[in-house]
């Protein structure tokens, strides 16, 4: 069982940054898939950015703005986020998935509780 903590959301006015960071209880490999998802309200819930095995992708939206990056010393996953804009409010949830098991079975797929960032214009 994993459980991931996010912190690092806030309010920023528009064309600052922010670090959020998710520390993992739980050991989580180099396999796991971990991502950044984000909410805003009466929207879905969409990727922002992705890592596995040191492999990154991002979203359009947030393609050359956004960087997640993780410590495996520390079991933490970072988005730095920079060049905010008001679009880019919503709540940020990290997410961690399991490798397929030896037969290709999906692994377990594990949420934090989110933090708000909100920017203002």
């Amino acid at each position: 069982q994993v459980q991931l903590v996010e912190s690092g959301g806030g309010l920023v006015q528009s064309g600052g940054s922010l670090r959020l960071s998710c520390v993992a209880s739980g050991s989580i490999t180099n396999k796991y898939t971990l991502d950044w998802y984000r909410q805003a309200p009466g929207k879905q819930r969409d990727m922002v950015a992705t890592i596995t095995s040191g492999r990154t992708s991002y979203a359009e939206s947030v393609e050359g703005r956004f960087t997640i990056s993780r410590d495996m010393a520390k079991n933490t996953i970072y988005l730095q986020m920079n060049n905010l804009q008001p679009e880019d409010t919503a709540v940020y949830y990290c997410h961690a998935v399991e490798p397929r098991d030896y037969y290709g079975i999906p692994g377990s797929d594990f949420w934090g509780q989110g933090t708000q960032v909100t920017v203002s214009s």
